[in-house]
């Protein structure tokens, strides 16, 4: 079982320095991975959006542990090849710690508002053929691929990321839809949400018990590392309360929890203070000093 810490990449975390000085913090408290969220379309006129992967890149270069990612990043709406690209590089910088997480993206608006087909099966297919697309630059060797919305004609990417076989790829998905349940069993990992589910809600863990029973038919006879990955929300007050909140997810498969933070847990100060707290591990257990897939 392993630990992050989720933040947004707008409002006021659009500071990739106040990012950076959370992420430091964060290694510091015992967490073990740092994810920050995708989006390029602000919701309202003053608000503040940043890069995610610049300040991921600083991150990098200011730690030394932990595990780092977009997530998700909305492939519909970027070149895969330029992904490919930066994936590498930021995998390099990190020493091999970087996680990439894709999905179809939540806002139809963002898609509108960049000229883009919000049509959910328009997206579905520009995020296939771009996962194809990346898992064969990521292998260094010629890549040749034509699809519907992505072409890459005799291509070969190098560096090749620290990784092998590669960057492992974590799918994200509203449950109870099916399909992104069975793209995620082609992949790595998948990160799951309830439809309905807020800000400041949860998933049951009883939902997340019936996502694992369906990727793992979906999966068959894959072998291999497969992570279950969930965003949630512990106090950071008492330790064996809060481990009491992860243990149901834990008994239903979850291996990595993502603390749930931003502008709807309380000032930055608040945000802060719960990532200095640690992950909500019980009082007697080891938070493991390295992640590893």
């Amino acid at each position: 079982m392993r630990y992050a810490v989720g933040l947004p990449n707008r409002r006021e975390y659009a500071d990739p320095g106040l990012l950076r000085e959370l992420a430091t913090l964060a290694e510091q408290s015992g967490w073990d991975g740092f994810f920050l969220w995708d989006g390029q379309v602000a919701e309202h006129p003053d608000e503040h959006v940043t890069d995610s992967w610049t300040a991921l890149a600083a991150i990098a270069a200011d730690t030394e542990r932990l595990r780092l990612g977009v997530m998700v990043n909305v492939l519909a709406l970027k070149q895969p090849a330029e992904v490919a690209r930066a994936t590498v590089a930021l995998d390099m910088l990190s020493g091999g710690r970087l996680i990439f997480g894709a999905g179809l993206g939540s806002s139809a608006a963002e898609f509108r508002a960049l000229g883009h087909d919000p049509d959910p099966r328009v997206r579905a297919e520009k995020l296939d053929e771009a996962l194809h697309v990346l898992d064969g630059l990521w292998t260094g060797g010629p890549f040749t691929f034509e699809g519907r919305w992505f072409t890459v004609t005799d291509q070969t990417f190098q560096p090749v990321s620290p990784q092998r076989p590669r960057i492992p790829v974590w799918i994200a998905g509203t449950w109870p839809a099916r399909r992104p349940m069975r793209r995620a069993s082609q992949w790595d990992g998948v990160f799951p949400t309830r439809a309905g589910v807020g800000h400041t809600q949860m998933m049951p863990p009883a939902d997340l018990e019936d996502v694992v029973s369906y990727v793992s038919a979906q999966r068959g006879g894959r072998h291999g590392p497969f992570d279950v990955v969930m965003e949630g929300q512990t106090s950071g007050v008492r330790s064996d309360t809060d481990a009491a909140v992860v243990a149901p997810y834990r008994t239903s498969g979850l291996t990595w929890w993502v603390e749930k933070l931003g502008w709807f847990r309380g000032p930055v100060e608040l945000v802060s203070s719960r990532i200095r707290s640690g992950p909500p591990v019980p009082r007697d257990a080891a938070t493991p000093s390295a992640s590893t897939r």
